[in-house]
This record gives structure tokens, sequence and C-alpha cells, in this order.
């Protein structure tokens, strides 16, 4: 008879959940920087990211339209004025190493939250937002296209046929719509919010340096919690 070895503080497992929206580019800028800090750790293999859903827009039309059109609905300005913001976090991007089209479409996320959310039932979840994601801000890409969600699935194994059946749908609407309800109890009023072993909370997209101590900070907390009494 096998024994089961129940892990020490040390090799216990930590949960960091990221509340993120496919077009947010802090969201994109945030994910990778925090995979940084991770990888750059000797117990990177403890902690398990999960995305959970967010929508920045769910008044966003199905049909998607240029960035610049979103942008003016919300905030107002000119064109002009939002290639050179966007022109500037291009930069930005191109600085931590990551590819940003400036050519992107915005179109609303709530099916892909759900598929997202299909595909987390496989354990697949952060892979398949972070692949969608990233060839989004990359240009290759139209997220929104109901056969592009069918290839991304796939290629991580998943079966395509039920992600159209999701499509069609409105499985795991509920689980997008308690992700978004959890999120703002726990404060997030914007994404990216990241929270590490449901100790610590850090809003918007920190740095590398300040994701590890974040990281720190769970561990610590975590390590204190099984000291015994």
């Amino acid at each position: 008879m096998s024994v089961e070895q129940i892990p020490t503080a040390e090799q216990a497992p930590v949960l960091v959940e990221v509340w993120a929206d496919l077009g947010c580019p802090w969201c994109y800028v945030g994910k990778h920087r925090l995979q940084r800090a991770i990888e750059a750790r000797p117990d990177a293999g403890r902690f398990r990211v999960k995305i959970r859903s967010f929508e920045l827009s769910p008044d966003s039309p199905k049909d998607p339209e240029p960035i610049a059109a979103v942008f003016m609905r919300k905030h107002g300005g000119n064109p002009e004025a939002v290639l050179r913001a966007e022109k500037q976090f291009q930069v930005l991007a191109h600085g931590e190493g990551l590819e940003f089209d400036l050519d992107r479409l915005n179109a609303n996320t709530f099916d892909l939250h759900r598929v997202m959310h299909f595909a987390e039932q496989s354990g697949k979840g952060l892979e398949f937002f972070s692949r969608i994601q990233d060839r989004f801000f990359s240009g290759e890409i139209n997220p929104y296209d109901a056969d592009t969600m069918v290839e991304i699935a796939r290629s991580l194994g998943l079966d395509g046929d039920r992600v159209r059946e999701v499509l069609a749908g409105d499985e795991f609407a509920d689980d997008v719509r308690a992700d978004v309800s959890e999120g703002a109890a726990l404060g997030a009023r914007g994404v990216p919010f990241t929270v590490f072993g449901r100790r610590i909370a850090a809003s918007g997209a920190q740095s590398v340096a300040a994701y590890g101590q974040a990281l720190d900070q769970a561990v610590e907390a975590l390590a204190s919690e099984e000291l015994p009494a």
C-alpha cells in the first residue's frame, strides 16, 4: 500500500488568477511580464496561472470594427489621436519583445470567453486565451471568427465540433458572468487584475520585478499559514 505524500509549504501549488479581456493591450503586456516573473523563479513549476473573464466593453457589437471607432465612441477625440496613442504603445510592446499590430479590430468578446471556459474544462483555458491574444496582437488572425476559434482549439487537442456547439448556444455564459461578478467583488475595476493565491492582489500591468515581489508575498503568506501553532 502506497503512502500519499502531503506537499510541504515549499511545494504546495499557488494559483495565480488574472482577470483579463482579449483586446486589452495592458493585459497582453502584463501576461507576458507575469510569465517572465514566474519563469525566473526556481520554484516556477508550483504556480498555475488561470485567466478569468472580464469584459472591458460589454456593449461592443458582435461585428468587428476599427479600434479607433471604439475609442472615439467611449472617450471622444479623433482617429489621429488614437493612432498616436497606438503607436506609442507599439513602441512599448516592441521594447518588451512583443508584436503589436496597429490594424486590429474590436468586437464583443463574450463568446470568446465562453469558449475559454469550455477549454478550461480540459485545463487549456490559459493556452487558448494566450494563443488567441498573441496572434491577435501580432495581426495574424481575426479572433472573433468562429473558424479561427475552432482552429486554435483543435491545435490544443480540443474538440472543434464542441466549440461550434458552444458558439451556437449559450453554454458557459453563466461562468463568464460569475467571473466578472467575482472579480468586481475582489476589487477589479479594470484589467489586468491579478490575484496571487487569494492572498495578494495587484491592479494593472505590473513590472516583472513587481510581479516577482507579489509572487514572493503569496509564497510567504502560504508558508506562514502552514507553520505549526
